[in-house]
């Protein structure tokens, strides 16, 4: 492993790439202090800090704490991700997109621009109703803006699209001169940074003598067996072995090898986690803005993460959630039909319509599994905040699964460049290689 990392140095290539991620992440978390015109950030850090239970607490924590400081870049990438989600969908049901999306790279392009005006488009509509909420905020009778108007709520929508605009292009432009996905890598380090008022504030209660010790070592273990789980089950993947028969093209010969259809035990990935809780802490943040609404305030407490009706509302909420995405992302019929026009075929299973329905059949018993695992992931970090009220468990399970995947991915690319320089990969062995989520879909 030292070794491996000693090598990323004598690549030049792949040095400048790393520097160069590692250059752009730090103007990123740079313009997180960039206060937007007009806000006091004082009050608003008071005021995030009490909604850490609300869509805004757990808005802020995926935006780097950008939110609390009222930073130009408080919407972080977040409409980028919302734009991509949207376009997937309407990919499925819009024959233009969908055919786009088969023309290769020209049509790929062509969707990742309409991405772009989607998210400039969203990152308005947002932008808007933080500038209309930041002129209703207030923290002991002081108010957040000094002076509410058009022109504080112009200025609010003008700098906050601007600063996703600038994201995105940093997000580009580490995909494509530097190492991994700018994009994640922007979502990771903006909760990783949270990390350290975490540890902090976990070191102050450890002084209070408010935790224990056992308590500590309890949590440290519970860490480390929720990272081990998430990479075991991030990795995992069914592997269906499928035949090409050989085809004579002149005086050549073409297929007759054998190869396999990967399908991953998480193939929605994180999105199920981000639409249950999104759902489930809107009704957190309505209550906030209805005080004299007695229901609310009952669905309110309800829906609190320490409550058993939260865990068992979020877990059935993955598994919908879970489901239904990868019945959208991947299509059975679409691969069966694909393996058949070039001559594939699974061994013992006909071609066409009996492939479908077995690729099927895996794939529905690998989604059971894969919800099972990303529902036990998220309610954990809940479950520990119901015995202890005083734990600092920040860490969430999202963010957990978010984290290691993007670690994941980002190692898988730098072996990749070490293994292709002839150079042993972190694991020292091919057969042992690391695998990104992204490398499993190849």
């Amino acid at each position: 492993m030292t070794a491996s990392f000693g090598n990323i140095g004598k690549i030049p290539e792949l040095r400048t790439r790393i520097l160069f991620t590692l250059g752009l992440l730090a103007v990123y978390r740079l313009g997180i202090f960039i206060t937007t015109p007009g806000v006091d950030r004082g009050l608003m850090q008071e005021i995030i800090s009490q909604q850490s239970g609300t869509l805004f607490g757990m808005f802020n924590m995926f935006v780097g704490g950008a939110l609390e400081q009222a930073s130009v870049f408080s919407l972080g990438i977040m409409p980028y991700i919302s734009a991509s989600i949207i376009m997937q969908l309407l990919a499925v049901v819009v024959p233009r997109l969908e055919r786009l999306q088969k023309e290769g790279e020209q049509g790929r392009k062509k969707i990742n621009q309409y991405t772009r005006y989607g998210t400039i488009g969203l990152s308005v509509v947002q932008g808007s109703i933080i500038a209309v909420n930041l002129e209703g905020m207030q923290f002991n009778n002081l108010m957040v803006v000094a002076n509410p108007g058009f022109g504080f709520k112009l200025v609010t929508v003008l700098s906050l699209t601007a600063g996703t605009a600038f994201i995105m292009w940093l997000g580009e432009q580490m995909t494509e001169r530097g190492v991994g996905n700018g994009m994640s890598l922007i979502i990771f380090a903006g909760i990783v940074a949270g990390l350290v008022p975490a540890l902090w504030r976990t070191g102050e209660l450890a002084q209070q003598e408010v935790l224990q010790p056992l308590t500590l070592l309890f949590l440290l273990g519970v860490v480390l067996l929720a990272i081990a789980v998430v990479i075991f089950f991030e990795r995992a993947q069914r592997r269906i072995p499928v035949q090409y028969s050989k085809r004579v093209v002149g005086r050549k010969h073409f297929g007759g090898q054998s190869t396999h259809l990967p399908l991953r035990v998480n193939t929605s990935g994180v999105i199920p986690p981000i639409f249950a809780s999104s759902l489930l802490v809107f009704p957190a943040t309505v209550a906030q803005f209805l005080p004299d609404a007695p229901m609310m305030q009952q669905v309110q407490a309800a829906l609190s993460p320490t409550e058993w009706s939260y865990n068992v509302v979020f877990v059935v909420l993955i598994v919908f959630f879970t489901f239904f995405y990868t019945s959208v992302m991947f299509n059975p019929v679409d691969v069966a039909d694909n393996m058949k026009k070039f001559g594939g075929y699974i061994p013992g299973v006909r071609p066409g319509q009996q492939t479908a329905e077995y690729i099927d059949r895996v794939l529905t018993r690998l989604t059971t599994g894969g919800s099972v695992y990303l529902a036990a992931v998220c309610v954990l970090p809940n479950i520990l905040l119901a015995q202890q009220s005083q734990l600092p468990f920040y860490f969430g399970g999202t963010a957990l699964l978010i984290v290691v995947g993007v670690a994941l991915d980002t190692v898988q690319q730098i072996e990749s460049h070490l293994i292709t320089r002839s150079y042993d990969g972190f694991t020292g062995t091919a057969g042992s290689r690391i695998r990104g989520r992204r490398s499993t879909m190849a």
